[in-house]
């Protein structure tokens, strides 16, 4: 019933525009399919808090189908290329992934099977961090300072398993980032800083021997990204940049920063260029071949940031219930409204957010809901029903509309 309401509001637009180009004389230009709709083969994973429910949403049909992962609460990420998903179930040492059935092919999308879990599966200590990059999966695994790898095409081969990379690390809080000549930066803990955060970085390669040791030790490191040159960490003591070859070079921070400094590092489609988040300063734009920290969202009350699905642009929430979204090439807010109602600080289960080219997506714990924004006019324009308690949300597919 909702995906033929919806259906039927999409006709009845079209309609009226066409009405509207034949009295204008054929003079004006025509409103793509996808400023109406999202692009037919985007999806949206989410998982919930408090059951294993996984819900696939179709944004394009306003349609949803319910699966059961092995345990409730889990981290969802997408692959390298988009057609996959990595389920981490940390506390209970589990990795699935699933199969969305999209095959890309350039100009356009083939449905390659229906939405599945994938065959492959993983088990290791507290798989936290997740990868995906040079056709492979990673996971950093906290609970004994090892990796876990597999390739993208095993997913779907029947008795997969994850394969584990021990580089001789002790267990702690770290992460990795693949190189694109298939080697690895991770973090390695020496102790000199308290806790379970990680001091220093080294590269290894797909065995676990040590290609370059750490040449920098820090004062704690917490988020990563990488192009597949650069492999960039947060670090109290600076931004690290760690290359290939095991050179590596830390970025001052702003000088207003005081103790401030990046727990989450995302990339962007920019090469050499990431962006940096800390809830005590704002989002900034990182440039690690210029050396420099640029704003582009000074605020100390952002409750996500997220890059778009083409890492072209930034969405930012505040906890206010506003939504920012800025350009990466200027660092300006391009649009901005409040969307949502306020959310407390400390309140137990917060909105996620996703962002595509033309819709961000927001989920509402207290509703079951999955928003639908529109950039365009930054208003709301679905509310799809979806779990009781979503948790984490991750966009899979393509921004192509076009079937074979």
């Amino acid at each position: 019933m909702k995906n033929n309401y919806f259906k039927l509001i999409y006709v009845a637009v079209l309609s009226l525009f066409a009405v509207s180009c034949n009295n204008d004389d054929d003079n004006t230009t025509e409103i793509p399919e996808e400023a109406l709709l999202e692009y037919k083969h985007i999806r949206v994973l989410l998982s919930d808090e408090k059951t294993n429910e996984l819900t696939l949403v179709n944004p394009f049909e306003a349609t949803t189908a319910s699966f059961n992962a092995k345990f409730a609460k889990s981290s969802l990420y997408t692959t390298e290329s988009g057609r996959y998903a990595g389920i981490i179930h940390r506390a209970d040492n589990t990795v699935e992934t699933f199969d969305t059935g999209l095959e890309s092919h350039g100009d356009h999308v083939d449905v390659d099977g229906l939405p599945k879990f994938g065959a492959l599966t993983g088990q290791s200590l507290l798989p936290t961090h997740f990868k995906s990059k040079i056709g492979e999966l990673l996971t950093f695994n906290d609970g004994d300072g090892t990796l876990s790898v597999a390739k993208e095409s095993e997913i779907n081969t029947a008795g997969a398993k994850f394969k584990t990379i021990n580089a001789g690390l002790l267990a702690h809080h770290g992460a990795m980032a693949s190189f694109s000549n298939g080697t690895y930066a991770i973090t390695e803990k020496d102790n000199t800083v308290a806790g379970t955060l990680p001091e220093k970085v080294k590269v290894i390669d797909n065995t676990g021997k040590t290609l370059f040791d750490a040449a920098l030790s820090t004062k704690g490191i917490h988020g990563n990204a990488s192009d597949g040159t650069y492999a960039v960490f947060g670090s109290a003591s600076g931004v690290l940049v760690v290359e290939s070859n095991g050179k590596q070079k830390l970025i001052a921070f702003p000088e207003d920063f005081g103790t401030a400094w990046f727990g989450t590092i995302l990339e962007t489609a920019s090469k050499g260029k990431f962006v940096g988040y800390t809830a005590a300063k704002g989002a900034y734009l990182i440039d690690v071949v210029n050396q420099t920290i640029n704003p582009i969202l000074k605020n100390t009350s952002i409750m996500q940031c997220k890059t778009s699905y083409d890492k072209s642009k930034l969405g930012i929430l505040l906890h206010s219930g506003e939504f920012k979204l800025c350009s990466l090439n200027s660092l300006q807010a391009e649009k901005e409204a409040k969307v949502i109602s306020e959310t407390a600080t400390d309140a137990a289960s917060k909105p996620q957010i996703q962002l595509t080219e033309n819709f961000a997506y927001i989920t509402s714990p207290a509703t079951g809901e999955l928003l639908q924004l529109n950039l365009t006019d930054m208003k709301i324009a679905k509310r799809i029903k979806v779990s009781a308690t979503p948790y984490t949300i991750t966009i899979l597919g393509f921004e192509n509309s076009k079937s074979h």
